[in-house]
């Protein structure tokens, strides 16, 4: 059977939620983002490009933990980079003021 590709990020992000079903996952993805703003704003507040360096392997090691140990499932970001990175950010404001919770029934 051939695989649907997604041509929006409005298509995309209903499939992206129901690869972030589980709870710890959920919480792993959140924790990361989070990080990785608080991450971004120091980098540029102190000038320290370590903060920005930093970046990817704050968002991808929490979220990468939360797919491969607790979702089971391949990250979307290897097939849809661009899409996964804005629904990463969505899921955050998402969960952040409620209208996404942070344990799917």
């Amino acid at each position: 059977m051939k695989e649907k590709r997604f041509t929006s990020l409005k298509e995309f992000y209903p499939f992206y939620l129901t690869e972030h079903q589980n709870l710890t996952s959920r919480i792993l993805h959140f924790i990361g983002t989070a990080l990785l703003i608080l991450s971004l704003i120091t980098g540029i507040l102190f000038h320290n490009w370590r903060f920005i360096v930093a970046i990817p392997f704050i968002g991808y090691g929490f979220a990468w933990v939360g797919h491969f140990f607790f979702e089971k499932n391949k990250p979307a970001t290897f097939q849809y980079p661009a899409y996964s990175l804005a629904s990463d950010f969505m899921l955050f404001w998402d969960l952040l003021n409620g209208k996404q919770p942070f344990k799917v029934k």
